[in-house]
């Protein structure tokens, strides 16, 4: 009984012992398995990572590419503004350096006029480097001598030479009608506007000095021409005394190409040929020579006491005619209807050696349809200027206009619409 009642106790003990120790070793187990899952979830959160650093760090880098732009940015703004002001500086600086060049009343003028299309741009353009050159005064006061780079011809033993190669150089002499509501001005050194019928004068500028006529010489030439009433239909073959030595001015009609009398006139008036007007007078009834003692006998008859022809083309500076003379010529020259026809074409094709050349009037109003235009010439040379002269109706009155030693390209087609204006606007009757 003794035995039994220790060997209990030893039992409960040894129990108490087991329990405890398989508690322990659950506890371990359970341990271990939450290190074992924290690990996996370790390695599995380390396995997704990169992706996310990639992120994060793409992310950082857009950042600073931005700030960079912006940066950039905000360089190139400070960068063009500095070069806008510089700009803006040299701007000032160059209108403030032309504002005290300039004179008073070319300021005036600069301030009045603003071109707006590229044609008037390059027009004031040419205008202000001619001006420039010549030392012209465009305010009405007395004008220096034109100096050219061009040399005058100069013919020999010739007093009207000397003349020619010399400019207006005394006050401008302006005659207007009295029955304008306004008054007329234009711009070319020397202006005629006289009613074709009654031969009354409603506008003169200059024009008692005999002046280079340049090219407006054809008209004397073909008029000779068909005073000696040579076949029209003749052929004439443009040989190398037909070159012009004397400035060395281009043609298309080349050496060796054959035309017909009524072509060569047609050139000549139409697009101021000088090798055909040559041409013409070489092949004149005693050559040369002989026409051009025909165009003086010409002038003489009509009236032009102060005019001189020394050649068919008009590129001799000894070509001298006062404006009132010119007005003369051309009143002469419409009773001449080949002259009236050819004069006012504005195009025409010509056949030269199998190839079609096409060849345009040097007056551009012909093919206006604000203008009737019955006979029409123009004409160029250093020593001339710009020149332009017209019969023409406006309000269906014929009037001659003479226009001579324009400054610019546009400026004798500018007067020549002025003049229009100006007589558009006298009353009725």
């Amino acid at each position: 009984m003794k035995k039994s009642t220790t060997l209990l106790p030893s039992l409960l003990l040894g129990l108490a012992i087991a329990l405890s120790n398989s508690g322990y070793a659950e506890a371990k187990e359970m341990d271990s398995n939450s290190k074992h899952v924290t690990t996996h979830s370790s390695k599995s959160t380390a396995k997704h990572s990169p992706a996310t650093k990639k992120v994060v760090v793409k992310s950082n880098k857009s950042v600073k590419a931005e700030s960079k732009k912006v940066a950039i940015a905000k360089k190139d703004v400070k960068k063009s503004k500095t070069v806008a002001k510089s700009k803006k500086s040299k701007a000032d600086s160059s209108i403030a350096k032309v504002a005290k060049n300039t004179p008073k009343t070319e300021k005036a003028i600069a301030h009045k006029f603003k071109p707006s299309t590229k044609i008037e741009r390059e027009a004031q353009r040419k205008d202000r480097t001619r001006e420039k050159l010549a030392k012209i005064s465009r305010t009405g006061k007395v004008s220096q001598v034109a100096k050219y780079a061009a040399k005058p011809i100069i013919i020999a033993a010739d007093p009207i030479a000397a003349i020619a190669s010399t400019r207006l150089n005394k006050p401008v002499s302006i005659q207007q009608s009295s029955n304008t509501p306004f008054a007329l001005s234009v711009e070319s050194r020397a202006a005629l506007v006289m009613n074709a019928v009654t031969g009354e004068v409603l506008y003169a500028k200059n024009t008692e000095q005999a002046l280079p006529i340049a090219s407006i010489t054809k008209l004397m030439t073909v008029m000779v021409v068909l005073d000696a009433a040579q076949a029209l239909d003749e052929p004439i073959t443009i040989t190398d005394d037909d070159v012009d030595r004397m400035r060395n001015t281009t043609s298309r009609l080349k050496v060796g190409t054959v035309l017909s009398r009524a072509e060569l006139m047609l050139l000549a008036l139409m697009s101021s040929e000088n090798r055909a007007a040559h041409a013409l007078a070489r092949n004149y009834v005693g050559g040369t020579p002989a026409a051009i003692a025909a165009m003086n006998r010409k002038a003489n008859s009509l009236g032009m006491a102060n005019s001189r022809f020394f050649d068919a083309t008009g590129l001799s500076s000894g070509n001298v005619a006062t404006p009132k003379e010119l007005a003369s010529m051309v009143k002469a020259s419409t009773s001449y209807p080949l002259i009236r026809r050819f004069s006012t074409t504005s195009e025409h094709a010509v056949a030269i050696n199998n190839n079609v050349q096409q060849f345009h009037n040097t007056n551009y109003l012909v093919k206006s349809p604000d203008w009737e235009i019955g006979v029409s010439k123009t004409g160029f040379i250093n020593e001339a200027g710009k020149c332009l002269v017209m019969q023409a109706k406006i309000k269906q009155t014929p009037v001659v206009i003479v226009l001579m030693d324009s400054m610019g390209k546009y400026t004798r087609i500018g007067d020549a619409q002025r003049v229009k204006k100006w007589l558009e606007a006298v009353p009725a009757g």
